[in-house]
């Protein structure tokens, strides 16, 4: 089977399609990753075959900060890559609504990546979640807009979609998480189910790792691994890490992931680092403060480290609430009249917290997720009513 992957290009995306695809690889399929031109060094270091969407004429169009605006540019690229290459199946992420589309148009099977935590509605239950932001139906309602309003720019909105009325799931959406984290009592809807966190990451350079921990045995400090997700609304996060790290008991390595503007005081015990891998650093971390989105979270469980949550919009107050049930996380506002560096010393202390963190963290690291997405991706295949795949697009 030759499998195209097509997820955004950002790691908290592509790292879990190529833990998938780097399985589905050993099994004696044909995998490809299509992506923007800065992936092509991590598909290298995975040992999966490239296509650079600019090539097909996806600028930004697999960009997580351009995932509305150019979902048509997504479309397009997708369609053509998949027709050059002659794939038999996609796999993508969630929030890739020009790929699904361009499954729908190929009447090609679709596997679908998730979060942590499932996003949207539930099947059945959850109608007393407590909402951190965004409900649930919000969110589907605002995603499904998007998706449509993109349908009637391809031309397919003269036609019913394969997947009804639940279209952003693909012929199945996997997610990376435990059912611990969703909602008590709810029932996921069909075609999701979870396989596990799929980890992996680029290969680390000795020299990048060794030359940061050199950097943190001269502090001597207790380190917190601190990730800095996409920054949506509401006040900068920075002043309450300068207060936590200033004069305070613990050192901070904090990750920019995809937020902008750094603004680290002359006197913070702050080393800024800006890294396609987190594994080593959490390592060095006792505590993990993290704005709540799936790879931050996931690599703290993984290796039994607590979490500190600031969330502040989409996922991450979703993925908040749901690791503030399980026990894995406390809540750090950004409050200044509550104390930063109290806040932290009261996580890194709290035995349960960290206790709860091993029990969850090894139970996803127990479960061999990357087999498990392989299984769905062959089911889906296997059980795929599509037409040949050289179908014509729209």
């Amino acid at each position: 089977m030759n499998i195209l992957l097509c997820p955004l290009s950002d790691g908290g995306y592509l790292y879990p399609a190529i833990a998938a695809g780097r399985e589905l690889r050993r099994r004696g399929h044909d995998v490809g990753v299509l992506g923007r031109s800065g992936a092509a060094a991590v598909a290298a270091d995975a040992g999966l075959p490239f296509a650079p969407a600019e090539e097909y004429g996806g600028h930004r169009a697999f960009s997580a900060t351009w995932w509305g605006p150019h979902g048509a540019a997504q479309y397009r690229a997708t369609v053509r890559a998949a027709r050059e290459t002659g794939a038999d199946l996609l796999v993508t992420s969630v929030l890739c609504n020009g790929a699904l589309l361009a499954a729908e148009a190929l009447d090609l099977p679709v596997v679908v990546i998730g979060l942590a935590a499932h996003l949207w509605d539930y099947r059945a239950g959850g109608d007393d979640e407590p909402h951190l932001g965004r409900t649930r139906q919000s969110r589907t309602e605002g995603c499904l807009g998007l998706y449509n309003g993109l349908r009637e720019e391809a031309g397919l909105a003269g036609r019913a979609s394969r997947w009804g009325d639940e279209p952003l799931l693909g012929d199945a959406l996997l997610l990376r998480g435990d059912p611990e984290l969703e909602y008590p009592g709810t029932r996921l809807p069909e075609r999701v189910r979870h396989v596990g966190p799929l980890p992996w990451e680029p290969t680390p350079d000795p020299a990048e790792v060794e030359a940061i921990g050199d950097h943190l045995s001269r502090n001597g400090k207790p380190v917190v691994y601190v990730h800095l997700g996409r920054f949506f609304e509401g006040r900068t996060l920075w002043p309450r890490l300068n207060e936590a790290f200033t004069d305070g008991p613990f050192q901070a390595v904090v990750e920019q992931g995809r937020s902008t503007d750094p603004q680290p005081a002359p006197g913070a015990d702050v080393l800024l680092v800006r890294k396609g891998w987190m594994g080593p650093l959490v390592d060095r971390a006792g505590l993990v403060l993290s704005n709540g989105t799936s790879a931050p979270v996931l690599a703290a469980l993984l290796r039994g480290r607590p979490l500190a949550l600031s969330p502040n919009g989409s996922e991450q107050t979703l993925l908040t609430g749901a690791c503030l049930r399980a026990g894995v996380a406390s809540y750090f506002p950004n409050d200044p009249s509550v104390a930063a560096s109290a806040l932290l010393e009261s996580a890194w202390r709290d035995a349960g917290l960290r206790a709860s963190a091993q029990v969850l963290g090894g139970r996803l690291a127990a479960t061999d997720s990357a087999a498990r997405a392989a299984d769905a991706v062959e089911r889906v295949a296997g059980t795929s009513t599509a037409p040949p795949p050289r179908a014509s697009a729209a």
